[in-house]
């Protein structure tokens, strides 16, 4: 199998990058950009650690991420799994990526910088949504931001209803659980009582 192993055997094959795929780039929010996030319900989060590297889903109300200034996001960590593995990353290795997303926008919208973790009282307060606070908030300098081409949600049609897969055609977290540990945990209880565990935990 033939493997390209330098930047020159890669800029051989792709050519050189156009000038819009340049000039978009950041290296703060600008007007247009806080536009995008203010609107944006849900973003998936890059971190890199010793253990490797981690994307987790953020989703939360439309402009979550908050633009403190125009070189300065934040982003509440609500509740989820508990796994903490994208601020243990974080805390260890401050390098992070935001990945923006709006439904029914073919564009997204990719911030890259150094962030770290506040647990700063007031900063959390400020927070609440339904009377609960987060547990920390991510702090991010923005080092670039840009959009990305439209053309992979074009081609995998994302927000097209006509093409949604029926969810009951895929496993279940609880099949999944029964399957990993061999029946010990998870399993049909688990699929049912999620719904009513998930709303009393989403803040």
């Amino acid at each position: 199998m033939s493997v390209i192993e330098t930047v020159e055997q890669l800029e051989a094959i792709y050519g050189v990058t156009n000038d819009a795929s340049t000039v978009k780039v950041a290296d703060h929010v600008t007007p247009l950009y806080r536009i995008f996030i203010e609107k944006a319900p849900f973003a998936a989060l890059a971190t890199i650690g010793p253990e490797g590297i981690d994307c987790s889903p953020r989703g939360d109300l439309p402009g979550f991420v908050r633009i403190h200034d125009p070189n300065t996001l934040m982003l509440p960590d609500r509740r989820g799994n508990n796994r903490v593995d994208s601020l243990r990353n974080i805390v260890r290795d401050p390098r992070v990526s935001l990945m923006f997303l709006i439904p029914g926008s073919g564009n997204a919208v990719r911030a890259n910088g150094r962030a770290h973790l506040s647990v700063d009282p007031e900063l959390l307060a400020s927070f609440q949504v339904e009377g609960k606070a987060p547990r920390s908030v991510m702090v991010m300098n923005v080092e670039e931001i840009y959009f990305q081409c439209a053309r992979a949600i074009v081609r995998s049609d994302l927000w097209n209803p006509d093409k949604r897969i029926d969810p009951k055609t895929l496993p279940t977290p609880g099949q999944i659980l029964a399957e990993m540990s061999e029946n010990k945990v998870g399993g049909a209880e688990y699929d049912r009582a999620w719904p009513e565990r998930a709303a009393a935990t989403m803040w």
